[in-house]
């Protein structure tokens, strides 16, 4: 490929990833100028933000790494004005397209010494809410980047739009229904909303702060029965105002996905605020359709990975073929390059149903991202992957992945084997890393609970003994018929002959360390070897035959064990 061609080529991916992000514009008038605010854009608010990281002051000297990939919008949470100038100048440092399109930061509108540093160095600033919580805020923004399409705000969308995400649905609601909508999770955790005006009472308001609304209201609510009614019935409630708590005029439905019979899933709630005018008169049929669409998207946000979910499943290998790595690694912001440690988890014993699954899967992502904040996690058929990029030292990832597998046990969770593959010297490499990891894990099954977590370096011997063992077991000609006599006979004169060929082999023919083991005489145990050469016609001083031997007892040891209980 020429230089020429390698520059287009740049250019259409980095085009192509713009096309997948959210303008920042778009992004901050969804979020609201109750929540956020923009104080500056050097460079204007049209830039796509496709990423964004949450940061406090210990991880920004890690967030301007040479050449290390940058997020889009960073979340600055606790960062004094010294530290974030500091961070900006260093910014200011690289070229244009690897810098962050955006800051956010509580303090942004009364700093000044962070916005001359940020207009220096072309980002942007938004202030945030004081009183807004940064564990709502940043998913929030996590789901606006994962929306399937720009938002909806045209008079003509209706609610028949497949292809609209929460944050539409909540601005279709408003214009079809009139007033402010929120729509909110199971347990009352704001998903999505529309614009909100002066109009906006304080429960609204607190709601999309991420704040608890107000106790006296939510008591009345619990009193009257609310909540029950929005998690059994799919009818449209009608809650007065409450003067006296700034409480305004309300409709709210619940969000059910069907179950089999009369059962069904609580997904959420919808609730419409009475803004300057009255609902229209048709408000409660829309909240209805509403909901069954809310229902559609939440459940197919639930069944489908989000854009980032398949990225890193992608750079695992899974969901097809090629993947342009330098673009997923720009996307998920972090090295092309550089060791790596990638680790795998195996469940011993029957894989869990599939809502435990998934919440071992999100605690795995929890417990590797307190570990190493740039970590990724992922589930892939019925086993977990983590991938720790930019990391070398074997001994300090498997002791915490050794503490992790204790951790989990203790806690009731199903109990997981672990296997390394550390270093994987870049990311074109991880999915080929993934394989190995595969291959140890399946061949080591057997050896549980020793081997609890392990290294590629430390497995290899299990692994390729393992898949001979496995080509024995597929191909019933490989199986030595010699054999069958000598567990037969065991079996009818309730002898130990397997056993004592067994430990003989074990101690590399050491008779009297092979009788100690047995607790025979080693007379007993020559007896013993006489009777099996007899009855299979096998030679042990043949080195050849010993080796045969070795693998075929290993095969049935191997089926054995196999058909024992697991343990838990």
């Amino acid at each position: 490929m020429t230089a020429d061609e390698r520059h287009t080529s740049t250019g259409l991916r980095a085009a192509e990833l713009d096309r997948t992000g959210v303008a920042l514009r778009e992004l901050l008038g969804a979020l609201g100028t109750t929540l956020v605010e923009l104080v500056d854009a050097p460079v204007g608010d049209g830039v796509a933000i496709r990423s964004v990281a949450l940061v406090d002051s210990s991880d920004l000297s890690s967030e301007t790494v040479a050449h290390a990939p940058m997020s889009d919008m960073y979340l600055h949470v606790g960062i004094a004005e010294a530290e974030a100038v500091r961070w900006l100048e260093e910014v200011a440092q690289r070229v244009p397209a690897q810098r962050p399109r955006a800051v956010l930061s509580k303090s942004a509108a009364a700093a000044g010494g962070l916005r001359r540093a940020a207009l220096r160095a072309g980002v942007a600033v938004v202030g945030v809410h004081p009183q807004a919580r940064w564990d709502h805020v940043y998913p929030l923004i996590r789901r606006m980047l994962d929306r399937t399409g720009p938002a909806r705000d045209s008079a003509d969308q209706d609610l028949l739009a497949a292809d609209t995400d929460l944050f539409g649905l909540a601005q279709i609601i408003a214009q079809n229904a009139g007033g402010m909508v929120t729509i909110e999770d199971a347990h009352s955790h704001v998903l999505a909303y529309s614009a909100s005006n002066d109009a906006a009472d304080r429960l609204r308001i607190q709601s999309i702060l991420g704040r608890e609304g107000p106790r006296e209201y939510l008591r009345i609510l619990q009193q009257w029965g609310v909540f029950d009614r929005l998690r059994h019935t799919d009818e449209v409630i009608d809650l007065p105002a409450h003067a006296e708590l700034d409480i305004k005029h309300r409709l709210a439905v619940g969000i059910r996905r069907p179950g089999e019979g009369s059962a069904a899933t609580v997904l959420g709630s919808i609730w419409l605020q009475e803004g300057e005018r009255p609902f229209k008169s048709d408000a409660a049929e829309v909240l209805r359709g509403a909901s069954a669409i809310a229902a559609r998207i939440i459940s197919r946000s639930l069944d489908a990975p989000s854009t980032e979910a398949l990225l890193i499943q992608r750079l695992f290998g899974a969901r097809g073929g090629g993947v342009d790595v330098p673009s997923v690694a720009s996307a998920l912001g972090i090295p092309v390059t550089g060791p790596a440690a990638l680790i795998g988890f195996a469940f011993t014993g029957a894989t869990p149903a599939a809502a435990e699954l998934s919440a071992l899967g999100s605690t795995l992502r929890l417990r590797a991202s307190a570990f190493r904040r740039d970590s990724l996690a992922t589930l892939i058929g019925d086993r977990a992957y983590i991938l720790l990029p930019h990391y070398h030292s074997a001994r300090a990832v498997t002791a915490w992945t050794r503490q992790l597998v204790d951790q989990l046990e203790s806690t009731g969770a199903p109990i997981l084997r672990a296997a390394i593959a550390i270093p994987v010297a870049e990311l074109t490499d991880v999915a080929r890393a993934r394989l190995e990891v595969d291959r140890v894990l399946d061949s080591t099954a057997a050896g549980f609970p020793k081997d609890r977590v392990t290294t590629l370096a430390e497995s290899r011997t299990a692994v390729l003994l393992g898949e001979i063992l496995d080509l024995i077991a597929a191909r019933p000609e490989l199986e030595d018929p010699r054999l069958t006599a000598l567990f037969d006979y065991d079996r009818g004169h309730a002898a130990q002959l397997e056993a004592s060929v067994d430990h003989y082999l074990r101690h590399h023919g050491d008779v009297r360390a092979a009788a100690t083991a047995l607790r025979v005489h080693p007379n007993t145990l020559r007896y013993r070897l006489r009777r099996a050469q007899d009855i299979t016609g096998i030679d042990l001083d043949d080195p050849a035959d010993r080796l045969l031997l070795e693998l075929q007892l290993a095969h049935h040891r191997r089926g054995v064990d196999r058909h024992r209980p697991t343990r838990r």
